[in-house]
């Protein structure tokens, strides 16, 4: 179908429409009002550690996420999208402002902040325009609630969100979520009683417990909020901004979504004793020897998949929001995930890592009167694509700063190819520069610094445990992907002290990424 609000034909035409459309319509007789009547809403929804176990990824057998599948039929599954850094802080920042990571040099979470930090961390953010605020810019009324920069629930105030891209924030935009999340009772015991070895972090953040909680809390405290919003929308366009917090750890949710796993049957991913034998190592293996050999392993699992099933509740309870509020038939509806999350696949825990698990995303994208409802696209997406994408559906122009492509020609047609790749990267510990990842319909191919190369087909080996970077039948292939790495990828940044939004007293023992 036509897109009604397609204007991106760019350059001079797409600028002079946009400055004389709004005397055309007044000559016709048309108000204000009613011009920004016709510009689509955006629910722009982003939850946080969200990996492809959700039933229409297909990724983990049993999970029960009905309505990820509702959102399926009614929106267009990109089914091989990928962040672009394996961690929050740097993914968040790429999603909004449109700017890889290989452009600012953000690969890695940088803590202590309370505020827009990562203006300071960047040259080529200094001056970026949030998403939020762009939108705000061309007319729109752009409020967020919840996680969407870098927050977590028990650093308060330690946030990256940037006040000024919003017209409202629910609560404070720099503290977002630790009100909403209570703790569990332990009783005073020791995190370690009764484990062998010291427990990942600390105050049994790594850790899976039931967690009552008031209907004022939680991630549905934010649902409300943003409800709320959407049945209140007035005549002016609403931006909305959506952040839900779990499946991040501490995997603590009402018990009710603990019962639709019986321990027995939850399944544990498939790990080869040797996994890692062709594989450069993520530095993370103690993670996994803490939990096989407490036996753990299980019950954590059963922790990630009650919290997908719980933030599964309140994407549902968003459509019904949606569903029964003015702006229902107007409205683009946007679900991502920041990265993804491994539970001990390759003997890995949480992110911070270039394989399949940890880079690819939960993507939908629901515009009206252009998506192919239920159609999946199979095309590489990278999520800083989401910002010329967005821009495209609502007829904004896309600022210089954008380094990814609009998919609204995937949108169209599911089934469309653009010889796009998608690229993510990340600085490891070990080393002072990035490694990348690039993925095309079929291949994954990582270089690190060091030179080491890991190839995989992930159409015939799903697990990426076979590296065929050595394999001499493969070579073609793998030289066609290393084409297409970053030539002159910025440099690793690190944390600005001058500052004015940097605390240092926030910084201090956060040397384990979360």
């Amino acid at each position: 179908m036509t897109n009604p609000f397609d204007w991106s034909q760019s350059g001079h035409a797409h600028r002079h429409l946009r400055i004389i459309l709004p005397s055309i319509l007044l000559a016709l007789g048309l108000p204000l009002a009613a011009r920004e009547k016709t510009r689509p809403n955006v629910l722009f929804i982003a939850i946080d550690d969200l990996n492809d176990y959700i039933s229409p990824l297909d990724n983990h057998p049993g999970i029960q996420t009905p309505h990820f599948d509702r959102l399926a039929r009614r929106s267009v599954t990109f089914t091989n999208a990928h962040c672009a850094a394996p961690a929050c802080h740097p993914s968040r920042v790429a999603v909004m402002t449109g700017v890889h990571p290989t452009a600012s040099g953000l690969y890695r979470n940088l803590f202590g902040s309370h505020g827009p930090r990562w203006r300071h961390e960047s040259p080529a953010l200094e001056n970026a325009v949030v998403l939020s605020q762009h939108f705000r810019d061309h007319g729109y009324r752009s409020v967020g609630g919840g996680k969407i920069f870098h927050a977590l629930q028990w650093t308060p105030g330690d946030s990256q969100n940037d006040p000024a891209a919003w017209d409202a924030y629910r609560g404070d935009p720099l503290d977002p979520i630790s009100r909403d999340w209570p703790r569990p009772d332990f009783g005073g015991r020791s995190q370690d009683e009764g484990f062998i070895g010291r427990r990942p972090l600390s105050h049994f953040l790594f850790g899976a417990a039931p967690l009552e909680l008031d209907p004022g809390q939680g991630d549905a405290a934010v649902v409300d909020w943003a409800a709320a919003e959407m049945k209140s929308a007035g005549v002016q366009p609403l931006f909305l901004a959506v952040g839900l917090f779990r499946p991040h750890i501490p995997f603590e949710v009402p018990q009710r979504w603990f019962d639709l796993y019986p321990p027995d049957q939850v399944r544990l991913p498939e790990s080869p004793a040797d996994d890692l034998a062709d594989a450069r190592s993520h530095e993370r293996e103690s993670w996994h020897e803490w939990v096989t050999v407490n036996d753990q392993w299980r019950h954590l699992m059963r922790g990630y998949l009650a919290s997908i099933s719980y933030v599964d509740h309140e994407v549902g309870r968003l459509l019904d929001a949606l569903d029964a509020s003015p702006i229902a038939g107007n409205t683009i509806v946007v679900l991502w995930a920041d990265h993804g999350f491994h539970i001990g696949e390759k003997e890995n825990w949480e992110k911070f890592a270039l394989w399949e698990q940890t880079t690819r995303v939960p993507l939908f994208i629901h515009a009206p009167g252009v998506s192919l409802d239920g159609g999946r696209s199979p095309e590489p997406a990278t999520l800083t694509d989401l910002y010329p994408t967005l821009c495209e559906l609502a007829g904004l122009p896309v600022p210089p700063q954008c380094t990814g492509r609009s998919l609204v020609a995937q949108l169209k047609d599911p089934l469309a190819i653009s010889d796009g790749i998608a690229l993510t990267s990340y600085t490891f510990n070990r080393d002072q520069s990035p490694s990348h990842a690039v993925r095309d319909p079929r291949y994954r191919y990582i270089r690190y610094p060091d030179g080491f190369e890991e190839l995989y087909d992930l159409e015939k080996d799903r697990g990426e445990f076979r590296n065929l970077a050595a394999d001499p039948a493969h070579a073609t292939v793998k030289a066609a992907l290393a084409a297409r790495l970053p030539v002159d990828a910025a440099p690793n940044r690190t944390v600005p002290r001058d500052s004015p939004y940097h605390r240092p007293d926030r910084s201090k023992g956060k040397k384990s990424e979360n």
